[in-house]
């Protein structure tokens, strides 16, 4: 019977065990659940299908192959993780939805047609958003409602796009949709730009910004790792090699640096960190050769790691000192070593320090830009590479528990977040000193190595240069100061240029409202008036008429009827 479950199916079902379970048992069940998930995936054969047709249509809720695999295996790592991480949570709604949310992205990797598909993509959306409520603020409502709204819309453009391609004789298959694009092809436009909204391409980013520093601690870690992974994945299934996707990702990498140097939140930093290195995955994809789509694969089985591991470490700050701005933090590493260190982990993993995870998947997608001879590409990707190393490589842990001493002394985090921080920080390292095992594991063969002598002088040469930058920036006083402030990007549009639209027309048609009332007034007052001059108590109608008078109206009546009827 467990054969036909789809993956993630254990984490959806066994959510609704913490309806009832309490305490030790919720916690054994939290770590447990993750456990068993993975052997289940395990017990499929690489290959595996299951089909059935429902109403004419054939559905395909099962498909097992290396790129799904690659997903499979690190979305159930990080599912443990977090589990591991948010032990100490007592809240029964976090613990349901995130497993529930982990579930439905597992379900969506593993979906072999378009609605499938939908069905999870749309879970994920109902099932995310409660880990943002779960914070309890008002800022926390209103973030999730935009975001609620926002990815319920890209499941609404899924499903249109799956209607369009269906009508046109296209199918369910979830597959190389590519091969099928054009411009002028609807139903492929609108699902590419479902997969857009997820993936937070540029102009389509904002939620994401919005929505991951407002949830709660342990929400923020589970969202940073499942919604944008889950659209590059189905970007890489469904659009490898589509050529806007290079140009998307190049700016995706680039312009979210600008944003993160002068914001103050590092939550939202961090979040600005992850659109970037989604950019070097969606470039990936669009180049679209097997070098290229390993790169993708591994930069997002690498990211979920050292981007998970600097969203604990803020979580670890904001858990323990109550605030995550930079303008207030500073010399925490007095009294949270370990969680400094680990975050140093993270900020040299994702700046691609040799020996550290991100240096063996980055340069997957690098050299396979410099293959293509992009070079415009290739420098803007060498451009972000700098851009992200100053403002998560370095501003992170500098302003968090460096800088001026902010004389806050708080204890250690939990020893539950210390310890899924350890494994993080070891599993960063052991990939990026061992990359084979994770090679081994990518959809397409390849032989590459990544430590070649030209390649580690040109990383130290521009990390080095960053370094000087950065410090020369900072001396100087040139670099932003940490300040209090609330840095609007494109969501300026719809929460100050929208609202303020709205207050200018109702403004108007305010005044042509009074305008129309007050016309309006004039003539019911022009009309009462000559009524009552007609039937007042001295009105024309209200007099007594002599009878003669009366024949007479009459029988002028009966002429003018008598006319317009035979004329």
């Amino acid at each position: 019977m467990i054969e036909f479950l789809p993956p993630g199916t254990l984490l959806i079902l066994g959510a609704l065990l913490f309806i009832f379970l309490k305490g030790r048992a919720a916690t054994v069940a939290l770590l447990l659940l993750p456990v068993l998930s993975f052997l289940h995936l395990l017990s499929f054969d690489s290959g595996y299908l299951m089909q059935f047709s429902l109403f004419g249509y054939e559905l395909t809720p099962i498909r097992i192959d290396k790129l799904s695999m690659v997903w499979g295996v690190i979305f159930h790592g990080a599912a443990f993780l977090c589990a591991l991480y948010s032990i100490h949570v007592k809240d029964r709604v976090q613990q349901i939805s995130g497993l529930m949310y982990v579930g439905s992205a597992i379900g969506a990797v593993f979906a072999g047609d378009l609605i499938t598909l939908f069905v999870y993509w749309e879970l994920t959306a109902a099932t995310s958003v409660f880990l943002i409520w779960a914070r309890g603020t008002e800022r926390a409502y209103r973030s999730g409602m935009r975001y609620l709204i926002i990815q319920v819309l890209s499941g609404v453009l899924l499903l249109a796009g799956i209607i369009i391609r269906v009508s046109d004789g296209l199918g369910l298959e979830f597959g190389l949709i590519t091969d099928t694009f054009n411009w002028s092809d609807t139903g492929s436009l609108l699902i590419l730009l479902s997969f857009g909204i997820k993936a937070a391409f540029p102009l389509l980013h904002m939620w994401l910004g919005d929505a991951y520093p407002e949830a709660t601690v342990t929400g923020t870690l589970f969202l940073s790792i499942f919604t944008t992974k889950l659209a590059i994945y189905a970007l890489a299934r469904g659009f490898a090699g589509l050529d806007i996707l290079i140009w998307i990702g190049a700016i995706m990498a680039m312009f979210p640096i600008f944003f993160a140097v002068i914001e103050n939140d590092l939550r939202r930093v961090l979040a600005y960190s992850l659109n970037n290195q989604l950019g070097f995955m969606v470039v990936g994809i669009g180049i679209g050769t097997g070098l290229a789509l390993n790169g993708a694969a591994a930069h997002a089985f690498a990211n979920i790691l050292f981007e998970g591991l600097l969203f604990m470490a803020m979580g670890a700050v904001l858990f323990r000192v109550g605030t995550i701005n930079g303008s207030e933090l500073g010399g925490l590493y007095r009294t949270m070593p370990l969680t400094t260190i680990f975050c140093c982990v993270g900020a040299a993993s994702i700046s691609a320090f040799p020996l550290f995870s991100g240096f063996v998947t980055k340069s997957l997608i690098m050299t396979a830009v410099a293959e293509q001879h992009a070079t415009v590409i290739w420098l803007m990707l060498l451009f972000a590479s700098a851009g992200v190393f100053h403002h998560a490589g370095i501003k992170i842990p500098f302003f968090a528990f460096f800088a001026h001493d902010s004389g806050l002394r708080p204890k250690e985090a939990p020893k539950n977040m210390l310890i899924t921080m350890g494994i993080t920080a070891g599993l960063c390292l052991f990939i990026g000193i061992f990359p084979k095992p994770l090679y081994s594991l990518l959809p397409f063969p390849m032989d590459y190595v990544p430590y070649t002598a030209a390649h580690v002088i040109n990383q130290l040469q521009l990390l080095i240069l960053s370094a000087a930058a950065f410090t020369f920036l900072k001396v100087t006083h040139i670099y932003p100061p940490e300040l209090r402030s609330t840095n609007l990007d494109f969501d300026w549009t719809y929460r100050r240029a929208l609202p303020a639209a709205v207050r200018v027309v109702m403004h108007i048609g305010g005044r042509a409202k009074e305008a129309i009332t007050g016309v309006a007034m004039s003539g019911l007052k022009l009309v009462s008036r000559g009524v009552f001059h007609l039937h007042g108590p001295e009105g024309v109608f209200a007099r007594t008429w002599s009878t003669g008078a009366i024949v007479v109206w009459v029988v002028i009546g009966l002429g003018a009827y008598l006319l317009l009827y035979f004329f």
